[in-house]
């Protein structure tokens, strides 16, 4: 079986939901969708609920998940934002790489803090 190439510049639809069609760039489908992301806890044994384009989970200490990536990203300006379901998160560049990005909660003295559930959402070019 041989291996090709499909190339286009606007992907597009008949409507078939709502009979309205429709179409969209394929520069905005590269560049505008979310990366990678993922949900997990960090209380107790850290645990991968979903993700997507996440190799592994490891524990960065206290309330700090750091995720590798399973698909690199370009470069090491990516966007990403982090959030927990109780407190406030913030995104950690201590090991920030192509690779790697953390994300890590607090607590309301500004402690840090596990959390029952955190997320991440990366944005960006892949390599």
């Amino acid at each position: 079986m041989a291996n090709g190439t499909i190339a286009f510049d606007t992907l597009s639809t008949s409507g078939q939901i709502d009979g309205t069609a429709r179409s969209i760039d394929t520069d905005y489908l590269a560049m505008g969708s979310n990366k990678a992301w993922i949900s997990f806890t960090s209380a107790g044994t850290f645990v991968n609920h979903d993700s997507f384009n996440v190799s592994s989970l490891a524990d960065g200490g206290t309330g700090d998940g750091i995720i590798t990536f399973s698909n690199n990203m370009a470069n090491d300006d990516f966007a990403f934002v982090s959030g927990s379901n109780n407190y406030h998160t913030s995104c950690g560049n201590a090991d920030l790489s192509t690779s790697i990005c953390s994300a890590q909660a607090f607590n309301d003295s500004h402690a840090a803090s596990d959390q029952v559930l955190q997320t991440i959402i990366v944005a960006g070019e892949l390599a």
